[in-house]
Order: structure tokens, then C-alpha cells, then sequence
């Protein structure tokens, strides 16, 4: 498996000079071609870390959450990816976490639960795949494992146009509207209460009904010839 981004005790993901370019570059780039926008960001904690959960719609999620952001979000990626020329050291780079799809990762693990615990933004997409119709996906509850070892809050996102901006098979960018809404968090104490009652199962509907409504917000923004 691909080396994991691990940070120290006392590391922080600070923004860089590659990221704040790449950043404006995307911000450029995204408002012509996808008429990007993105509403409640200051739903996330300017300070402290935060695990940043999603729907998954395209391969431009990651990007399309970032973007609006001050500060950079560690997203868990396949590990195959790592592999890939130039895409790989640039992953390594800007803080993404590998992960291997066929056996749970006991360093990623740790990774992404070193990264809450600095202060970090960790970012997830509980569906594991990409979405083919933009509809919300059932959540695979592995991401739960992370909430019993740290004290973070969930904070529900909803991406809405990107799977018609870039479909599945699609190699180049299509001229779609984009919009992204961050929602209200589930706070640390209310998920402690689901998990110490062991109620994890009304805990991931839960978090997979605040996705929904994020989504379907997202959704509704959109400009009334998105599907055109």
C-alpha cells in the first residue's frame, strides 16, 4: 500500500503555496465553467478538526468541497491512485489519506483519526462509489469506527451537478452548473449519546437523512436548465 500521510502530534495541514494557487486557479475555473457556488461554510469550525461527510457524485467532489474552504481537508482516497505518475506525489502532498478497498487499513486508520485529533478536516464519502442518476447512495458504516475514537462533530455536505458536469466514463469537463451546501453539524455530544447507547445503526440514518437534505438543497439551487 501507498505510504500514509500521517501527521505528528503536533502538525497542522496549513495551507502551502501550491495549494493556494491551485485553489484560485480551480476558483477561476469552476465559476466560468460550472457557474460554481457554495453556501454555509461557516457551519465548519474555523478552528479544531471535523470529520466532512458527503455525498459522492463525480471524481471533482473533493475539489468542489475545497474549494470554498480556508484550509486545507484530508480526504481518504483508493490507494491505487498513489500509484499514478504525478497524481500520486501531488496526493501525498496536499494531505490526502490512501486507503486499500480490500482490507480495512489500520495505518489510514490512524491517520485520519491522528489528523481530527490535530485539528484537521477529514473528509469522507460514505457511499464508496460515485453516483450514477445524483441520487443519495445507501452509507457504508465504517466511517462510525472514527467517531467512537475521537470527538468530532459530523458536518453533512451535498453536492448537487457534478455527476452531470462529469459523468461516469466522461473524460472531459462538461459546462454544468455546480452547487454545494454545507449543513448544520451533528454535534460530538449527540453522537456520543447514539454511540454509548449502542443505537449506531439510528446514528448512520441519521447522518446519511442530513446528507439527503443537504443534497436536495443543493439540488434546488441549481439553475432550472441544469439537466439541459
Amino acid at each position: 500500500m501507498a505510504e500514509v500521510n500521517q501527521v505528528s502530534p503536533s502538525r497542522r495541514n496549513r495551507r502551502n503555496l501550491p495549494w493556494i494557487l491551485f485553489q484560485w486557479i480551480l476558483q477561476v475555473l469552476f465559476a466560468i465553467w460550472l457557474r460554481y457556488q457554495s453556501r454555509g461554510k461557516e457551519n465548519l469550525p474555523a478552528e479544531g478538526g471535523g470529520l466532512l461527510v458527503s455525498n459522492h457524485q463525480s471524481f471533482l467532489d473533493p475539489l468542489l468541497i475545497g474549494l470554498p474552504l480556508n484550509r486545507p481537508v484530508s480526504f481518504m482516497a483508493r490507494d491505487s491512485l498513489f500509484r499514478i505518475p504525478i497524481l500520486g506525489p501531488f496526493l501525498r502532498y496536499e494531505f490526502v489519506i490512501p486507503i486499500n478497498r480490500r482490507s480495512a487499513s489500520s495505518q489510514s486508520f490512524r491517520a485520519a483519526i491522528l489528523n481530527i485529533e490535530n485539528g484537521n478536516y477529514v473528509g469522507i464519502f460514505p457511499e464508496g462509489t460515485r453516483s450514477t442518476d445524483g441520487a443519495v447512495q445507501r452509507f457504508k458504516p465504517g466511517f462510525l469506527a472514527l467517531l467512537k475514537r475521537t470527538d468530532s462533530a459530523i458536518y453533512p455536505i451535498g453536492i448537487a451537478g457534478a455527476f452531470r458536469a462529469l459523468p461516469r466514463g466522461a473524460y472531459f469537463l462538461r459546462p454544468r452548473p455546480v452547487r454545494v451546501v454545507f449543513g448544520e453539524p451533528i454535534p460530538a455530544d449527540l453522537i456520543r449519546e447514539y454511540c454509548e447507547r449502542g443505537a449506531e445503526k439510528e446514528l448512520l440514518e441519521l447522518t446519511h437523512q442530513r446528507v439527503i437534505a443537504c443534497q436536495q438543497q443543493a439540488e434546488s439551487w441549481l439553475d432550472p436548465d441544469s439537466d439541459s
